[in-house]
């Protein structure tokens, strides 16, 4: 049975269309002021703009074609998810993206070969069930509109030469792969299953050195070196969640000097703006796809990029221990900082003295408000309570390491210096 087909051409006005095929509901006109419904089975095509107005409203259940612009400023959305409606933006000519209503695409195809920059999207897009990139980048960068894929909702084809330029929503508790890129390089970004499907994140690629506004001379920690290329945004929206984030380095984009052997040393790292400086977030590094993810969940939102660590002071579970502190009330030092060791709850840490005498012990240290900060305190420890004198010290750290599906017992013995005298 050959698929009804109609061109909905300017100038014309509503009709409604029998097929000898089925019933074809159709009251449309290329501005569109009253209903417009494509049953299944049905093709209709725009050739020239087409503007959803206020008080329009389109179902499409069958495959609505898009040769040049579009607006909407009414309803847009399916009827029946089952009958997989199709909207294809397949342009002869750079295509702009407008409204101020959201359009609720089940299926959406991009497919522009006439720009790199194919489509201008200052509207709205919800796509519900799968985005299609085939040729044509999406950009949102400076036209300020937005994209959001719902909760089952993904997409295919994306590569170079078609992706989204600029910021991308994901509502939903699946494990999401952000279609985004810049300057003609799809980057993308990809995060484990947030815990809700009610959650939204968003995530966006730059083509950019941060360090201007995230100066990479301030660092914690183990951080050497760090991308001067390019840098992601992810940020939670909506919820409470949180999330693993897994990056990846490219010969296009990122500097050799990142990418290079041993990639073991490669981390991901976040700007903490809280602090004002980078944290290293750790790394597993999967050679075969070139991609690196974070140990565990993210310790917090905003920029990451890619770093090279000193890899041998990294122990199992990215903890680093740092044996020095000067408790003086200074903010600096104040207290024995063991980065990453909050990510691994099972932990205890006990502190002796240079004669073998216990003077702090806990369990659940998380380098906040259960820290050693030179005062010695626990059960069965000497002059509790009291502050400890300048001097050498001894520590025994014990924590079970839970590194994506395994875990490793962690035993790490060392010494501590404080510095009462240091101000």
């Amino acid at each position: 049975m050959q698929i009804p087909k109609i061109i909905v051409q300017k100038g014309w006005s509503a009709f409604l269309l029998l097929a000898a095929a089925g019933v074809v509901s159709l009251q449309a006109q290329v501005s569109n002021t009253g209903q417009l419904v494509i049953t299944p089975g049905t093709q209709v095509s725009t050739l020239s703009d087409f503007n959803n107005t206020a008080t329009g409203s389109l179902m499409n259940d069958g495959e609505l074609f898009i040769y040049s612009n579009f607006n909407n400023d009414g309803l847009i959305s399916f009827v029946d998810a089952a009958n997989d409606g199709f909207t294809r933006f397949e342009g002869l000519a750079v295509q702009q993206i407008t409204g101020s209503e959201i359009s609720e695409f089940y299926n959406v195809l991009f497919n522009n070969g006439t720009a790199q920059t194919a489509f201008e999207l200052s509207g709205h897009i919800s796509v519900v069930n799968e985005a299609e990139f085939n040729f044509g980048v999406v950009r949102t960068e400076g036209f300020g509109g937005s994209i959001i894929f719902e909760q089952l909702a993904d997409h295919v084809s994306t590569s170079d030469d078609s992706h989204v330029d600029g910021l991308v929503h994901k509502r939903g508790d699946t494990t999401f792969d952000f279609p985004i890129g810049d300057s003609g390089f799809y980057r993308n970004a990809t995060i484990s299953a947030p815990d809700n499907a009610t959650d939204i994140f968003s995530s966006r690629y730059v083509l950019e050195n941060s360090n201007t506004a995230y100066p990479h001379s301030l660092t914690a920690g183990v951080i050497e070196l760090i991308n001067d290329a390019e840098y992601w945004i992810l940020n939670r929206e909506q919820g409470n969640s949180d999330v693993v984030l897994t990056l990846g380095w490219s010969d296009d984009t990122t500097p050799a000097a990142i990418s290079a052997s041993p990639t073991s040393a490669i981390h991901i790292v976040r700007w903490d703006a809280d602090e004002g400086f980078w944290v290293d977030e750790g790394g597993i590094v999967d050679d075969l796809s070139q991609t690196v993810t974070t140990i565990t969940n993210v310790s917090g939102y905003g920029v990451y990029t890619l770093a090279r660590v000193e890899e041998e002071l990294v122990l199992p579970g990215g903890v680093v221990i740092y044996n020095g502190l000067s408790p003086n009330g200074d903010g600096d030092n104040d207290f024995f900082l063991i980065d990453g060791l909050e990510r691994h709850p099972d932990n205890t840490v006990q502190i002796f003295n240079r004669w073998g005498a216990k003077v702090f012990e806990t369990s659940g240290y998380n380098n906040s408000d259960n820290v050693f900060d030179g005062t010695s305190r626990g059960s069965l420890t000497i002059s509790k309570n009291e502050q400890l004198p300048t001097g050498t010290y001894f520590y025994i750290i014990n924590y079970t390491a839970g590194v994506g599906s395994t875990s490793q017992a962690v035993k790490k013995a060392g010494y501590l210096y404080i510095n009462k005298d240091d101000h």
